[in-house]
């Protein structure tokens, strides 16, 4: 089969021809249909992650039919078409993983990053671990689902129920969670890269009541902010953008430092948290309440040679929405 591997962090990925790979116990192998193209994959391939083992297969925004089941797996068929998302395997011993935090297990294991992704033609997946997706809505449109919608809504759920949200970084999570917000009743405020017009364009296109630069304080305090752009100094910006009492929610999974902000701005009991991995029960909450919203995904599909082309534009933020590899 066909795989674009990471060899050497910092260096472009290579399309190699590698065994395909069988299913073990408990696993299943899929077909990959599509595999979106996540900012967590450029943290992955530049390093800025703890070192994965190399060669790596990156991508965790995975959508596929079901091609060979191990041995003792039940609840999937051949044909199935499946979502394998970032959280790929956890131990099920430790304490979080006892008391229903199995996002911060302590011996986990990632999709595209500790474990082999879906840059490729073929994945296995620890059947516990791989939602169903039915037959409704297009792969390339889905795929985003995997990771940006999970780790939107989760985030989402972290934010608090406020009327007032602010969405600082507009990609390819904001996208999808403004079609929620805007949907729960919410006004949502979109905050952009300064003097980026396009994206806040985009953001009036969806819903959003207000658009500017991420420097910029909104016209209103805010009940909420969710940051998905990995930018520390957007801290301080949200705190001082949320009222008394808001909350700040960090939603990558890596971010640069954060710089030293005055102390007036967390007090009155605002609360800055953050927002790690994901569980099972984010895509059972989360992909009902996708289908019943009619999420659409600004998606941009790349075959899956030219991966390295789609990690740069999304880098440089050449699109608006979602990039995804198709094999």
């Amino acid at each position: 089969m066909r795989a674009m591997l990471l060899e050497i962090t910092g260096e472009p990925l290579h399309l190699r021809d590698i065994p395909e790979p069988q299913p073990g116990p408990g696993e299943l192998r899929v077909r990959v249909l599509a595999c979106g193209v996540c900012r967590t994959d450029l943290h992955v391939v530049d390093g800025e992650l703890p070192a994965a083992p190399l060669p790596i297969i990156p991508g965790h925004e995975i959508v596929g039919r079901v091609d060979a089941l191990g041995e003792g797996v039940s609840g999937f068929e051949l044909g199935q078409r499946v979502g394998i998302p970032w959280l790929g395997h956890t131990c099920g011993t430790c304490s979080y993983c006892q008391h229903a935090e199995e996002n911060l297990c302590d011996a986990p294991q990632f999709t595209g990053y500790t474990r082999p992704g879906g840059y490729a033609e073929y994945v296995v997946a620890d059947a516990r671990f791989a939602f169903d997706l039915g037959e409704q809505g297009d792969a390339v449109a889905l795929a985003p689902l995997l990771c940006a919608g999970l780790i939107g809504w989760r985030s989402l759920v972290k934010a608090g129920d406020g009327k007032r949200l602010g969405l600082y970084g507009f990609g390819a999570a904001a996208h999808i969670v403004m079609q929620v917000a805007r949907w729960q009743g919410r006004d949502v405020y979109a905050f952009s890269r300064p003097g980026d017009v396009a994206a806040q364009d985009f953001a009036r296109s969806l819903g959003a009541v207000w658009a500017g630069d991420s420097g910029e304080l909104p016209p209103v305090p805010l009940d909420a902010a969710i940051i998905y752009a990995p930018a520390g100094e957007l801290v301080p910006a949200a705190l001082r953008a949320v009222r008394k009492g808001g909350r700040v929610v960090c939603a990558g999974i890596h971010m640069s430092d954060i710089p030293s902000f005055p102390y007036d701005i967390l007090w009155q009991e605002r609360e800055l948290v953050s927002v790690a991995n994901l569980t099972r029960q984010d895509g059972l909450e989360f992909f009902p309440v996708a289908a019943q919203v009619g999420i659409h995904t600004e998606t941009h599909a790349y075959p899956l040679e030219q991966a390295n082309q789609a990690l740069d534009d999304l880098r440089h933020g050449r699109f608006q929405g979602a990039a995804v590899l198709v094999p």
